[in-house]
């Protein structure tokens, strides 16, 4: 049996699916629009009209003429592959997604075409049905320029609400940038996919939003805060989420901001979430933020060093914070010399 072209099924794939003698199933098939042909050793052996409409021929006129003629030049090599995959036992797809070659030679069409083993006309053979996909395309495309714009605004929302939040408080904003590139480089220190650290970028840029409803005099009291202002300050995170719920994003930005000062242990706040609960955005953010909160200086006291902030993420590695986060966190500080910095890009990936 020929194992050279791209008709040639094994025995093991045939299924009777159609045959030319039956012909009500002839007729249904013509009446099809979608395009269906019969090929055998590479040549085409029927046509609908559906299919040679598309094509730009009669039917007719396809009878015996090489599929290869009607594949795009830059899709041939693909589809023969694929073919002499199947042939070797491989598992690949039945369907294809390329651009098939009308009448003229240059017109192309974008299609996608599913191919079944038969039984034709006493032989092996293969049936193609294909369908015109270039309004998909062009549907998928408007979606994906959406999708650009639709980030574009978030990101210069995400910009104006650090902007208010620099107004209003410049010691927050400076802890907000100095947090965002830490978590920025624990998420790639731990190999995070672009579009997650994207998200992280974003949540982290703001996470203190919500500090602008406490009183500007409690956030920069210069003494030891009382429990009553301590627990204004603790609904800053839930604060921060109530502003941004309502901001539709491609990330769960309310929720990392929600989330920030959760612990592993359930320990944290508000809702005290424990393990698996918390998402990993947020275990990022927190570990960032006690790092950068205990090395610098703060409104009510002085820095405690960093030396005292990497002790504490590892001395609570797997109680308070994700060991894998701690573990990315005190390798960028001790091995790969990382340093606190506000100086940074708010949306420029790497």
């Amino acid at each position: 049996m020929k194992t050279n072209n791209l008709a040639t099924i094994e025995p093991q794939n045939t299924e009777n699916v159609f045959s030319a003698s039956e012909e009500k199933y002839r007729g249904l098939v013509q009446k099809i629009q979608d395009g269906i042909f019969i090929i055998r050793d590479g040549n085409i052996l029927y046509a609908n009209e559906g299919f040679a409409k598309v094509m730009d021929y009669n039917a007719k006129e396809l009878i015996g003429r090489s599929v290869k003629e009607f594949i795009a030049p830059e899709y041939l090599a693909l589809v023969t592959d694929r073919h002499a995959q199947r042939m070797k036992g491989g598992h690949v797809p039945s369907e294809y997604d390329f651009s098939l070659v009308k009448k003229d030679g240059v017109t192309r069409v974008d299609a996608l075409i599913n191919l079944t083993a038969i039984n034709y006309e006493g032989g092996l053979a293969v049936m193609g049905v294909s369908k015109d996909i270039a309004e998909r395309r062009k549907a998928e495309e408007k979606l994906d320029e959406l999708l650009i714009n639709l980030r574009k605004s978030i990101k210069t929302t995400i910009q104006v609400l650090g902007m208010a939040s620099e107004v209003r408080d410049p010691y927050t904003a400076v802890h907000q940038k100095r947090v965002s590139n830490l978590a920025l480089a624990i998420a790639k220190e731990k190999g995070l996919p672009t579009d997650k650290i994207e998200g992280i970028r974003m949540a982290s840029s703001i996470h203190d939003i919500g500090k602008i409803s406490v009183p500007s005099d409690v956030l920069s009291k210069p003494t030891q805060l009382n429990n009553i202002e301590i627990s204004m300050i603790k609904e800053h995170s839930h604060d921060g989420y109530e502003m941004l719920k309502h901001v539709y994003s491609p990330w769960p930005l309310a929720e990392i901001v929600h989330q920030h000062h959760e612990r592993m242990n359930g320990a944290g706040y508000p809702r005290n979430l424990k393990g698996n609960e918390i998402l990993m955005e947020a275990r990022i953010l927190a570990v960032a933020d006690v790092v950068e909160a205990m090395a610098t200086h703060r409104p009510y006291r002085a820095s405690l060093g960093l030396d005292a902030a990497l002790q504490e993420i590892e001395k609570n590695k797997g109680i308070l914070y994700d060991s894998g986060v701690a573990n990315a966190c005190l390798r960028l500080f001790r091995e790969k010399g990382y340093q606190l910095t506000y100086q940074y890009e708010l949306f420029r990936l790497h």
